[in-house]
This record gives structure tokens, C-alpha cells and sequence, in this order.
């Protein structure tokens, strides 16, 4: 006779108390597959963010190498001599295609890297070695003073560091690309200490839709790579301005005119960007020598106007708070004058760093475009109408947002982000009014945006997407856990305690499909182990509970997750054989993606 000491009676014991733990969790809690993917994209928004703060800190590393400086871009080429302005810029051009020409060796059997095909057109899987070198190229380009945002490459590690969380967890397609999106949404957030704008970059430019199967974990990865930010740099609003009010309802007339001139210049920027590409790509010089060649255009403007180099973001303060250096004119200091020359050799700059190949982003510059255009506008306002522009500063900041949606495509991610990083709730009328009326003067001047070009080449060099086409068979994921009839016991404690579902599939020897075994089935024999050590898989199973058959439609199985709190049914083919499982969550997250704007995708 068996006693409390024997070693098989202890172990069920514990079996049984896990047991009822792991009963108490799903029956108090009641944790979902939606509750876990919050999770994951908490943790994808952690690690989006200490990865974007290493790029940021090498970034200054490199710069600080290059200069001797550890001032900003902008006051360091300000204390080189000439030569030293032409030699820097050129010199990471130089360094940042030997990178990429050396990384070609390494990466040759990877995939494309760019983020956006991953999350819209692809599997969600982006290569980490060929990421890696693309970031490390950017390192040169960005340290060295090209005039290039570091925002694409914050974004795109983000977003490989969520793809290698998803690739280890061996998530299905929709659940990896749904991640890869939290990463990128983590990444701008990082960038800009902007989670809300974060997330509605991600969802309105990228995936095309605000549904909350997505936007939920993307909020949740901005959110959480905000404050990881703000706990390890202290960092707060990233533009202090002054505050700046509406004076007269009267200036909500020059207001509009900004946003259809903010509309019409953004068009043009866009395409300057793409001419110069394809002037560098003309040339037929290796991509080394072109990136030497753009650092080199970069520094002979330096040399004249340092502020060309960087992203534009110390310019952009020194114009919102009124401390940009004037230009001398006949004895008369002209603010808008130096405004203007900057802009011009600004708008020059980036056509070289960005037509050149250099890594990096156009997102800050084109914020720095907009304040530009926007400050030179309320000037002009000012000095024929000083009522309709009391303060051109307000209009510079207004510029922005507009600006940023014309070039963009996406005005309320817009007007999001300059509230974020300015908080300055004043300029909320003006700034709304301004960003759809540039958007819509963009939109009908080109149907082209600072991404959709991208996507649109993207998806035409992979005409099979990787989207499911509307089938079961086509989003089901194999293997699921299963026991058999004969299954004891332990063996179904053991399944429930390694795996988190609350079916588990019996089938027979041939593999057909019998039943399913519920968590809450194995509820009152937890308390017996002699009555539990006698069940067999087959005594509990539900023989009736829900299937689909591989060749339903998706909206067929959408109606068959109606009424029942599974977040998961069984694929069962004609003759009985089980091949796998359907989850809800990747059956609605695939039908958001199939919902989706053509232009999106």
C-alpha cells in the first residue's frame, strides 16, 4: 500500500496544486492572446528604446571622433577651419560606404531591410546582419554632419530587435509584422518623446488604419519606450517654445494661406530628393565615391553656413525662440534673410546626403523645412499686415506640422507630433487648420509621399505578397498541442503546465480529430489524486465543439469564433485528419490587413 511519502503520490500532488493555480489564473484573469500580445509589445517597446539610445550615444561617439568636438553638429563644424568642414563630412561619406561595400560580404543571402516591406508586404522577418551594417553606415553618415535625420535608423533597429522577439517566440506572420510595427512605433517615440504621435506614425502612414487590433500594442510600445526614455535621460518635451496665443481671429486668414503655401513647397521638396537620386545614381560612380561625393557638397556649404549639417534640430530651436543669427545688409541685421540663405543651402544639403545614398532619415529636415517656410511666411505677414502675424515664431512652429503632413500624407500624426514635442496647446486651431489644408494641397498636386514611393516599389518587386488570400489553410499554424485518447492524467497535467491554451486537441492513432480537452474539464478531480490517476483523455473530451475545414474563407471563420470564448478552433480536414489550429487573434488582425487602402499596402 502506497503511503503519503511515495515518491509518484508527491508528485501529484504538485501536479495537481500547479494545477489549480494555473485554474485560478484563467477563471479570475481570464488571459487572452490580445493580453499577451500587449505584453510582447511592451517588451518590443523596451528594447526599441535602449537600442535607440545606444545608436543615439554612438552617434555622438563618432561625431565627437571626427570633430573633436562635443558640442553639436552645428557649433562643432562652426569651429573647424574650412578644410576641415570639407574633410569631415567627406570623411564619414567615405567611411559609411566602406561599411556598406564591406557588409555587402556578409549580408548577400539576406533580405531587404527596409521595415516597411516587412511590416506591409512581408513576413514580418527583417535580416539582423544586414540591418546591423545599414546602422552602422548611418553611424558615418549621421556623426560626420550629413544632412540626415537619425530617426530611420532608431526606427529600423527598433524594429529588428522586435522581429528577433517574434522570430523566438515563433509567432505566426500576422502576429510578427503586428510586432515589427510595435518596434517601429518605439522607435519614433524614442526619437521624438513622442508615443501618441509614435503609434499614429506607425498606424496611419505604415498600416494604413487605426483599428485597435493594432493600435493597441502600438500605443502600449510607445508608451513604454517613452518612459524608458524619460527614466534613462531625463528627457522631456523636445522643443521648448515660448507660448504662443492666438491674438486675433483675423490671423486665422494667413494661416490658411500657409497651409496651401506649406502644401505646395512640400511636393517640390520630394521631388528634389528623388531628382538627386537619380543625378548620384547617373554619375555610374561606385556607392562609395557617391557618398563621398554628397559629403563633400555637404562641407563646401558648411563652409559657408554650418547650419546645413545635422538634422536641422538646433536651427529649428534657435528659430522658435528668436535666437537664429541675422545676416548684415547695409548696416541692418535680416533674421528672415539668414532664414532664408539657410533654408536654401538646407533644402541643397539634404538633396546631396539623401540622393548620395546616405542612410539616415528626412523626417527632422523636413520638420526644419516647414519651420522655415513657415517663419519666412509670417515675416513677410508681419512686415505688410502686423495684426495677421503678431508673432512669425507661431507660424514657423505652425509650418512644421504642416509641413510634415504635405510631406507625409498623414495630418493627424502631424498635428500629434508637434503638440507632443511642444505642448504648446495654443497653437493646437491653427496648427489642425494648416496640416489639412497642406495635405490636401499636396494631394493634389502629387499623389506621392516621403514613404508611399517606397512602399509602392517595394510591392511591385514582390508581386505575390505574403498575405494570406482568404483561405484557413493559409493562416493556420501546424502542430498545435494535442493528446492522445489514451493520455493519463499527468500527461494532460503536464501539456496544460508547458503550454498556454485551455484546449487541448485528442486525437487517435491515425491523427483524426476526436475532441478537445478543457481546462476547466480537469476541475473536479484536482482535489483526488487517486480519482485523477484513474482519467483517461478520452473520459473528459468534448467531442462536439467547434472545427473549420482548411478550404472556409476567413470570414466564414470569423463567424465560427461568434458565441464561443475560444481564442483558438481546430483545422480539421474532410476525412477527420487534424492539421492544425486557427487563432482569432491572427484571423482579425489579417483581416484588418486585408481591409486596408490599396495605397497602404
Amino acid at each position: 500500500m502506497k503511503t503519503d511519502a511515495d515518491p509518484a503520490q508527491v508528485f501529484m500532488r504538485r501536479v495537481l496544486r500547479l494545477l489549480r493555480w494555473r485554474l485560478w489564473l484563467a477563471e479570475k484573469l481570464q488571459p487572452t492572446d490580445w493580453q499577451a500580445t500587449l505584453l510582447w509589445a511592451a517588451l518590443a517597446g523596451f528594447s526599441g528604446a535602449l537600442v535607440s539610445l545606444v545608436f543615439s550615444a554612438l552617434s555622438e561617439g563618432v561625431h565627437e571622433f571626427l570633430t573633436g568636438s562635443s558640442a553639436g553638429v552645428v557649433e562643432s563644424m562652426r569651429q573647424l577651419p574650412w578644410w576641415a568642414c570639407l574633410m569631415v563630412p567627406a570623411g564619414g561619406g567615405l567611411m559609411a560606404g566602406l561599411v556598406l561595400q564591406f557588409g555587402k560580404r556578409l549580408t548577400r543571402d539576406q533580405s531587404s531591410t527596409d521595415y516597411m516591406e516587412a511590416i506591409v508586404i512581408g513576413s514580418g522577418h527583417l535580416p539582423i546582419r544586414a540591418s546591423l551594417v545599414k546602422s552602422g553606415a548611418a553611424l558615418f553618415a549621421i556623426g560626420s554632419g550629413g544632412s540626415i535625420g537619425r530617426e530611420g535608423p532608431m526606427v529600423q533597429l527598433a524594429a529588428v530587435v522586435a522581429s528577433f522577439l517574434g522570430r523566438w517566440r515563433r509567432f505566426t506572420p500576422p502576429q510578427q509584422r503586428l510586432l515589427v510595427a510595435c518596434g517601429a512605433a518605439a522607435g519614433i517615440a524614442s526619437a521624438y518623446n513622442a508615443p501618441i504621435a509614435g503609434s499614429f506614425f506607425v498606424a496611419e502612414i505604415i498600416l494604413g488604419t487605426i483599428a485597435m487590433e493594432s493600435l493597441g500594442p502600438l500605443i502600449v510600445a510607445a508608451l513604454v519606450a517613452a518612459l524608458t526614455v524619460r527614466v534613462l535621460t531625463n528627457a522631456a518635451q523636445l522643443y521648448h517654445v515660448p507660448a504662443f496665443r492666438l491674438g486675433s481671429p483675423w490671423e486665422m486668414g494667413p494661416y490658411i494661406l500657409l497651409g496651401v503655401l506649406a502644401g505646395a513647397v512640400a511636393p517640390w521638396f520630394l521631388r528634389t530628393l528623388r531628382t538627386a537620386e537619380r543625378l548620384f545614381v547617373a554619375t555610374k560612380l561606385p556607392l562609395t565615391l557617391r557618398l563621398v561625393l554628397g559629403g563633400l557638397m555637404v562641407g563646401g556649404l558648411a563652409v559657408w553656413r554650418p547650419e546645413v549639417c545635422g538634422n536641422g534640430y538646433s536651427v529649428v530651436v534657435d528659430i522658435l525662440n528668436g535666437s537664429i543669427r541675422g545676416i548684415n545688409v547695409f548696416g541692418f541685421r535680416h533674421i528672415w534673410l539668414a532664414v532664408l540663405v539657410i533654408m536654401a543651402c538646407k533644402w541643397i544639403a539634404t538633396a546631396a546626403s539623401f540622393g548620395s545614398g546616405a542612410p539616415g532619415g528626412v523626417f527632422t529636415p523636413s520638420l526644419f523645412m516647414g519651420a522655415s517656410a513657415g517663419y519666412l511666411f509670417g515675416t513677410a505677414v508681419h512686415n505688410v499686415w502686423p495684426q495677421g502675424a503678431a508673432d512669425p515664431r507661431a507660424f514657423a512652429l505652425v509650418g512644421m506640422g504642416a509641413f510634415l503632413s504635405a510631406a507625409s500624407r498623414a495630418p493627424l500624426m502631424a498635428v500629434i507630433m508637434l503638440f507632443e514635442m511642444t505642448l504648446s496647446y495654443d497653437i493646437i486651431l491653427p496648427l489642425m487648420l494648416c496640416s489639412v489644408l497642406a495635405y490636401y494641397t499636396a494631394k493634389g498636386i502629387e499623389d506621392q509621399s516621403l514613404y508611399s514611393e517606397s512602399l509602392k516599389r517595394k510591392a511591385a518587386e514582390e508581386p505575390a505578397p505574403a498575405l494570406p488570400v482568404g483561405r484557413v489553410a493559409d493562416l493556420m499554424k501546424s502542430d498545435p498541442p494535442v493528446l492522445a485518447a489514451t493520455a493519463q492524467f499527468a500527461e494532460i497535467a503536464r501539456v496544460f503546465l508547458s503550454v498556454r491554451v485551455n484546449n487541448l486537441y485528442v486525437i487517435d492513432e491515425a491523427g483524426r480529430f476526436l475532441g478537445v480537452v478543457s481546462l476547466h474539464d480537469i476541475k473536479p478531480y484536482l482535489g483526488d489524486p487517486e480519482v485523477a490517476g484513474l482519467v483517461l483523455a478520452r473520459d473528459i473530451l468534448h467531442e462536439d465543439f467547434p472545427r473549420l475545414a482548411p478550404e472556409q474563407t476567413l470570414s466564414e471563420a470569423l463567424g465560427a469564433f461568434l458565441g464561443i470564448t475560444a481564442e483558438r478552433l481546430p483545422v480539421v480536414e474532410p476525412g477527420g485528419r487534424l492539421l492544425g489550429s486557427l487563432a482569432k487573434g491572427d484571423l482579425l488582425l489579417t483581416l484588418v490587413e486585408k481591409g486596408r487602402p490599396a495605397a497602404a499596402r
